[in-house]
């Protein structure tokens, strides 16, 4: 069961197109693992529909009203028949392998990611990422993966930090999550993240994260290279 979503003002911003590539695929990955999340993006989506077409409608004049309406509802039914097209494509595409393989593991992934995939996987002991390009100077987003019986050492954030877990599982002092969960956290949360069966997310973060204890703390000049 998923017990973490994105908030309503996320989901709004995803609807209407204004989050950034890297944020936007985390609400789009999520919402395919979440019926939920999936239902409200849909009404958040049809209600817009609905506003842009009165807001259309309200600025016509009356004597170019019909003829202005005609090519709106043209623009309406072509869009609609461009997203069957997409709809019909994507099933298709879904016959595609779309997956991970790490250290002896196979991953199926969401549908936003395939075309995102394209780096190699680098990492330390049993912490792994695969870095991912959207563009953005300041966001890294990646994905990430701890083998069975590993964890990352304790930390906080300099910025902020998304995860999304995609399989497996994993723990730390807050709670234990299951695929699906969308978990953000910033300099106030301080936490180890450790997982018994092994785990895939993808994370965005900001800045690198700051280890807080022991031998650990020697990692903080790399930080910026294990996330």
């Amino acid at each position: 069961m998923i017990n973490y979503h994105p908030d309503q003002h996320l989901l709004s911003l995803h609807a209407k197109g204004e989050l950034p590539l890297s944020m936007s695929i985390a609400i789009s990955a999520h919402a395919e693992l979440c019926p939920h999340c999936q239902q409200q993006l849909d009404q958040m989506t049809i209600a817009l529909s609905e506003q842009q077409f009165e807001s259309a409608v309200k600025t016509q004049s009356v004597d170019t009203n019909n003829n202005q309406l005609d090519a709106l509802l043209e623009q309406l039914l072509n869009s609609t028949l461009d997203t069957l097209e997409v709809e019909q494509a994507s099933t298709v595409d879904l016959i595609e392998d779309n997956s991970v393989s790490i250290k002896g593991q196979h991953y199926p992934l969401p549908k936003v990611f395939r075309k995102q995939i394209n780096a190699s996987w680098q990492g330390i002991g049993k912490v792994s990422r695969l870095r991912l390009d959207t563009g953005e100077p300041q966001a890294r987003a990646s994905l990430l993966h701890i083998a069975a019986n590993g964890e990352i050492p304790e930390h906080t954030h300099k910025g902020a930090e998304l995860t999304l877990l995609l399989a497996g599982e994993f723990s730390d002092c807050y709670n234990t999550y299951k695929p699906g969960d969308f978990m953000l956290l910033d300099k106030e949360h301080q936490h180890s993240p450790k997982t018994l069966e092994g785990c895939l997310c993808y994370t965005i973060v900001d800045a690198p994260l700051y280890f807080t204890k022991g031998f650990s703390k020697l990692l903080n000049p790399i930080g910026d290279l294990l996330y």
